[in-house]
């Protein structure tokens, strides 16, 4: 039971003192706006392109979305000092970082809604599966957390991991099939491709959608959840490594 107090704790702290913090409003909330109006209001498409790009815009809002908060709340508290105190509740590190991870994963996971809520309104979106969006976007959401965390472990400063996780995302959208499919790539740039998450998350929002998903469901899910498990392994080793003396 104490472990699951200190567990929220830690969440709550976070979600009200980092989450609403200028880096977060503007590349969490802001720039996945606007990247989406952008998108819905192009010149020369009309909305029935809108469910073709929908999964595309979903994905940029949970990317942006979650690294930004892993900059700041893990960085700044390494930064402060007040990491060293947070080693001293009673949970496991793995716990202890899950935890301040969740409230990144939750950020995410409600950011990817944004642009379902505003098609919405445009278009009739009785064709998605709604199964498969969700739990992909949970998927999406946590292999870009601790995407997220991986960075924010790999710097000193918050305007570190602001730059660094721009060497990540902005190749990402471009190289995942949010908006140009893989196949359509150059032939060399393809296995790179195939070595980001966001890729297999960009698919399975394919299918939900639109049903145009380029892999089978079950090699998409379970290439994310491996991005996951290694993702978060790599990072708790960076903080046993770097972080514990």
């Amino acid at each position: 039971m104490k472990r699951w107090i200190a567990f929220w704790s830690i969440l709550r702290k976070d979600m009200r003192a980092y989450y609403l913090k200028p880096p977060n409003i503007s590349w969490g909330l802001v720039f996945p706006i606007a990247w989406t109006a952008a998108f819905f209001t192009r010149s020369g498409a009309g909305v029935e392109t809108i469910p073709e790009i929908l999964p595309g815009v979903m994905s940029v809002s949970v990317l942006f979305g979650t690294t930004s908060m892993l900059a700041v709340t893990v960085t700044f508290e390494k930064k402060g000092r007040s990491f060293e105190r947070l080693l001293l509740a009673p949970i496991s590190l793995e716990l202890l970082m899950l935890a301040k991870t969740a409230g990144a994963i939750i950020f995410g996971t409600a950011n990817a809604f944004i642009p379902v809520a505003i098609a919405a309104f445009i278009v009739d979106l009785g064709g998605i599966v709604w199964t498969h969006l969700v739990a992909v976007v949970v998927l999406i959401a946590t292999s870009s957390t601790f995407l997220g965390l991986f960075i924010a472990v790999s710097v000193r400063e918050v305007f570190e991991a602001q730059t660094f996780s721009n060497f990540f995302r902005f190749p990402m959208i471009f190289l995942c099939g949010l908006f140009i499919p893989v196949a359509a790539l150059p032939v060399w740039l393809q296995p790179l491709s195939y070595a980001l998450p966001l890729t297999y998350g960009a698919d399975v929002l394919h299918h939900a959608v639109s049903g145009a998903g380029a892999m089978r469901l079950v090699t998409s899910y379970s290439a994310l959840l491996a991005f996951c498990v290694l993702l978060f392994a790599v990072s708790l080793r960076n903080i046993r490594r770097k972080w514990i003396l």
